[in-house]
C-alpha cells in the first residue's frame, strides 16, 4: 500500500498518516526537514515535540532530506512527514532561493527521481504527508511563488506512484 496524504496545515493530516501505520511491527519515520531549533521558533519546536510523543516507541525516526536513502534503508513501513520540509530543506541546500531556477532545479528533479524510484521499489506500506499549496492566494514573494509551484509538481509525481490520494479537511478524510 503506498498512499499521499494531503492537506492544509494543521488539517489532521499526520494524525491520520499516523494511524494508517499503526499496527505495523516496524516503521520508519522519515522526517526531511532541518532538526527542530527551540530556540530560533519555539512554537515550531513545540509541534515537532507533539509529534514525537505520539509516535510509539518501537518507531525509528530518521533524520534526512536524502529520501531515496532513507526508503531503500527502511525495514517495513515507512511514513514520510512531509514533503514541503523536504522541498524547502533541498532548496535550501541548493541556494535556491534567490537563484535562477535553470542552475539548480534540475538536482531537485534528479532527488525527486531518485525518491520515487525508491518509493516504487519498495516492498512495505509507506504513506506521505504533504501540504495542498494550490487552494489559496498567489504569493506574494517570488520565494512563496516558487514554493508552490514546485510542491504543487512534487505532488503531481509522488500521486502518480500511489495507490491512493487522500484529502484531510478538518479532520475528515477524503479519498480522491
Amino acid at each position: 500500500m503506498k498512499v499521499l496524504i494531503t492537506g492544509g496545515v494543521r488539517s489532521g493530516k499526520s494524525f491520520h498518516a499516523e494511524s494508517l501505520v499503526l499496527a505495523e511491527p516496524h516503521v520508519t519515520y522519515v522526517a526531511p526537514g532541518p532538526p527542530a531549533d527551540p530556540e530560533g521558533d519555539p512554537e515550531w519546536a513545540e509541534r515537532i515535540a507533539v509529534h514525537q510523543s505520539r509516535r510509539p516507541s518501537h518507531w525509528t525516526t530518521v533524520e534526512s532530506a536524502d529520501l531515496a536513502g532513507a526508503i531503500r534503508a527502511a525495514d517495513g513501513a515507512v511514513l514520510i512527514d512531509c514533503l514541503g520540509t523536504w522541498l524547502t530543506s533541498t532548496i535550501d541546500e541548493l541556494d535556491g532561493w534567490n537563484a535562477v531556477r535553470d542552475d539548480w532545479e534540475p538536482v531537485l528533479f534528479e532527488r525527486l527521481d531518485d525518491a520515487l524510484a525508491a518509493m516504487s521499489e519498495h516492498q512495505g506500506t509507506l504513506v506521505v504527508v504533504t501540504n495542498e499549496v494550490g487552494m489559496s492566494v498567489v504569493p506574494e514573494h517570488r520565494s512563496g511563488r516558487v514554493f508552490r509551484d514546485l510542491l504543487g509538481t512534487v505532488n503531481q509525481r509522488v500521486a502518480e506512484e500511489c495507490d491512493d490520494v487522500l484529502l484531510v479537511v478538518a479532520g475528515r478524510v477524503l479519498k480522491l
